[in-house]
């Protein structure tokens, strides 16, 4: 018997690729775009606002090319200034309930912009009261709010919410296993860099990534981003979710799709 080590065969990625397809199929009609994720062999979609699209319509797509719907969004309502907490809650309320109707388990909230009337302080601590009264909400209907750090140098200038480590922190003062955040691989890229390092030591406070490639937010072969590395360490952790391909392409979207997918299945 040979003394030589068999190598072992690497576990399979329990990542799961979903597609934006207000980004990706932008312009195109709802359940054009669905066909057109599931014909590049991609089980799983997402959108951002569900007020603006025919539900009726998603419902019947879903079931005819039998879908997963990963996450939408709530609606953009700030909660870093406490006289929009009401407005929050209630757009919650009713986002809450299409989120059940459509089986969509991931809700993603942004946070808004920086106040300059209020200091830095007084904002995070509204947020995390904001986050805290949703909390119940969330939890009873079983639903997960995924709230996002984004870049603020080039796509969302004025925005509160920047560096995942006060996105963090934030998760664990409103100590809720429904209340997460989004990790965009892109706006994190941006902001802070070290992506692989901040993902995987945080994952436990992770509920949805989104991904493009950086500079340009288009195909996650374009840039500097090392997918393939950065899906392989995520895919070492127990993180079992999505990662949602949220940009616009520059190539022929199937391929683009296809090569996005196997670099997040490990194929």
């Amino acid at each position: 018997m040979s003394s030589e080590a068999t190598p072992s065969t690497p576990a399979p990625s329990t990542l799961r690729p979903s597609v934006c397809i207000d980004a990706v199929f932008e312009g195109v009609a709802p359940r054009d775009a669905i066909a057109r994720v599931k014909a590049c062999g991609i089980d799983a979609f997402e959108f951002w606002g569900w007020w603006d699209k025919d539900l009726a319509e998603i419902e019947e797509a879903v079931a005819e090319h039998q879908m997963r719907i990963a996450a939408c969004c709530t609606k953009f309502i700030s909660l870093v200034d406490p006289a929009s907490r009401s407005a929050y809650l209630d757009g919650l309320g009713e986002s809450i309930e299409a989120a059940k109707r459509l089986g969509c388990p991931t809700l993603i909230s942004q946070v808004g912009d920086f106040r300059p009337d209020a200091g830095n302080e007084a904002q995070h601590d509204c947020l995390v009261e904001g986050l805290r009264e949703a909390a119940p909400m969330l939890e009873q209907s079983g639903i997960t709010l995924v709230f996002e750090p984004l870049n603020d140098l080039i796509d969302h200038v004025g925005y509160y919410l920047v560096r995942s480590e006060q996105a963090f922190a934030i998760v664990d003062q409103v100590a809720s296993e429904n209340v997460k955040v989004v990790f965009d691989i892109y706006h994190q890229q941006i902001s802070e860099g070290n992506v692989i390092r901040n993902a995987t030591a945080n994952i436990g406070r992770i509920g949805h990534f989104h991904a493009a490639g950086n500079p340009g937010r288009n195909e996650l072969t374009r840039g500097e981003l090392n997918y393939g590395e950065i899906f392989r360490a995520i895919g070492e952790t127990d993180y079992d979710g999505f990662v949602g391909l949220e940009y616009w392409p520059l190539e022929e979207i199937g391929a683009g799709l296809k090569e996005a997918a196997s670099l997040i299945l490990g194929r």
